[in-house]
């Protein structure tokens, strides 16, 4: 009499490439996350502050975009960098109903630094890959986003 062979056992989590992907994704986040906590900001703010360093205003909807979150959940970082005095709203002065997000003086001054923060906490996570081998990984992580189409920043 035949019977049924019963399905192979599942993958394991550690032979899914996604799974190592969220460890290190994590792991390297965390780390950053402490460090700019004693900064005063969380990460979602500082890929805000970031995002409008490179400009002298930017509407709400221009920084969502770019950072791939709602309009709504910008308006609430937004809010809390006002309260935080990193970011100064102003009437839009091409279309009266719209609003700008600029940085203040004290948040032009923190970007540089949260930046190095960034880059040193980067440094040290992924010292354990040579110089060759972080500019394969950045490769290859910048090829998967883009045949993704992952554009906006990651902020959790």
């Amino acid at each position: 009499m035949w019977q049924a062979m019963p399905d192979p056992s599942p993958a394991s989590l550690q032979d899914h490439l996604g799974y190592w992907l969220r460890m290190v994704s994590n792991a390297v986040s965390h780390g950053f996350a402490r460090q700019v906590e004693q900064e005063g900001v969380t990460v979602a703010e500082w890929v805000v502050l970031r995002v409008l360093f490179d400009a002298t205003h930017l509407a709400p909807s221009v920084v969502a975009e770019r950072m791939g979150m709602t309009r709504g959940a910008i308006s609430r970082l937004a809010d809390r960098l006002v309260d935080k005095k990193l970011v100064d709203r102003a009437t839009d002065t091409a279309d009266r109903r719209g609003q700008t997000l600029a940085l203040t003086p004290a948040a032009r001054a923190l970007v540089p630094r949260l930046a190095a923060l960034a880059d040193g906490n980067d440094a040290e996570f992924f010292a354990v890959l040579t110089p060759a081998e972080r500019m394969e990984f950045d490769r290859m992580c910048r090829k998967i986003a883009a045949a993704r189409g992952l554009t906006g920043a990651p902020t959790a």
